[in-house]
């Protein structure tokens, strides 16, 4: 049996990063009973890495198994293969079974880096698709209409422009729908992205007479460059990215993303998230030092304490503590002076205004806009940055 049931975790679990819960009142009926559910979650290896958008379902799992559930990972080297296009504006090619078996190569490892792998079941869908008949397909497409499938939004989009839509796009939600019936799914997980391909597995069950799974569907998080994080275009942040490199992805990314990294990618409570959050709207609380918190907690998620913290100092020396020019302006401080007033008078921005945006998006390095210059402070040697390339030496009356 799971553990003493907690509600509090439980209403957690299923807010959490949550889009969508199908059926919301029935999974939390059944996660307060204390019957133990097996949780599914299947990802296909069209790239060699997981990243931070499948850490999201991962970390979902995560929490089912601290919940003391049976938790199902399923590696689509099968469905891998045809290829899904549910979050795609284009048909995806299909893949050859040589890419897909190089590129699931360590996902079981990866993985396990968020789940207990001990505690968990493994299955790679080619276990039972591979068996299916002529017979069975035509079976299981029976069960669903072509205007059900047209009518996904990406679809439509596609069909209005008269771009290609193969049969062959058509079948993998029977696909991932029969995985669900092959493992006994009681919840299976999954981004907004996937939700009919999700739905589909309810309606295979039921097909079969066997009660639907409940559907627990977590939002997709941006990448790097701010649109979906994607392994085809090349903004994602890597589990297997060395602990520096991790650390300055997260950096490197928008002030905007910071709460929704917080809540999606890491398990910090959400009462400090929210914290954070109030304090970068009305403390003006650099956005940047608390990117700095961000980026330590997802590096130590992957690599451990001491390795966060090595990514974290090599960061500081080499972005926030760079030297400066040797020929650089003097600026004159008044005594009693802030940062502020004093890079007003400097010119570095047009308006008040302007200068408080870029201290809000820590264009101002290490200095806070109502900070009093301070004389003879050994951290900050009397320089200042404002920009990228704004250097001043401060000189106090």
């Amino acid at each position: 049996m799971p553990k003493k049931v907690d509600a509090k975790k439980i209403d957690e679990l299923l807010l959490r990063g949550v889009a969508e819960a199908i059926d919301a009142k029935s999974l939390r009926v059944k996660l307060l009973s204390g019957k133990k559910l097996r949780v599914k979650l299947g990802i296909d290896p069209t790239s060699p890495n997981l990243h931070l958008g499948r850490s999201v379902p991962l970390l979902k799992m995560r929490d089912f198994q601290e919940l003391g559930h049976r938790v199902v990972f399923i590696v689509g080297d099968f469905t891998g293969v045809i290829g899904d296009t549910s979050d795609k504006e284009s048909e995806r090619p299909m893949l050859d079974a040589k890419t897909i078996k190089k590129n699931l190569a360590t996902y079981i490892k990866q993985a396990g880096k968020i789940i207990d792998l001990n505690k968990a079941e493994i299955h790679y869908n080619s276990e039972w698709l591979k068996k299916l008949t002529y017979h069975d397909v035509a079976e299981h497409a029976n069960i669903f209409s072509i205007a059900e499938f047209i009518a996904r939004e990406n679809i439509k989009k596609r069909l209005d422009a008269q771009k290609r839509v193969s049969l062959r796009e058509v079948l993998y939600p029977l696909m991932q729908g029969y995985d669900s019936i092959a493992v006994k799914a009681d919840v299976e997980l999954g981004g907004t992205d996937q939700r009919f391909n999700l739905l589909s597995g309810r309606e295979m069950q039921r097909h079969y007479t066997i009660s639907p799974q409940d559907v627990l569907m977590t939002n997709l998080i941006m990448g790097i460059d701010g649109r979906k994080m994607s392994s085809s275009w090349g903004n994602t942040v890597n589990l297997l990215d060395e602990p520096v490199q991790m650390f300055g992805k997260v950096m490197s990314m928008g002030d905007e993303n910071i709460v929704s990294y917080f809540t999606h990618c890491t398990r910090v409570p959400l009462e400090a998230v929210d914290a954070y959050k109030k304090q970068m709207a009305y403390e003006h609380v650099n956005p940047r030092d608390i990117k700095m918190i961000l980026a330590y907690e997802i590096t130590r998620l992957y690599w451990g304490d001491n390795e966060a913290e090595k990514a974290k100092n090599n960061f500081v020396q080499a972005f926030q503590k760079k030297e400066a020019p040797q020929d650089i302006a003097k600026i004159a401080a008044k005594k009693g002076e802030t940062y502020f007033s004093l890079l007003l008078r400097a010119d570095v921005a047009q308006s008040k205004s302007e200068l408080a945006r870029l201290f809000a998006q820590g264009g101002v390095h290490d200095f806070d806009t109502d900070e009093i210059i301070a004389k003879d402070d050994p951290a900050r040697d009397g320089t200042i940055r404002a920009g990228k390339k704004k250097f001043f030496r401060i000189v106090l009356k």
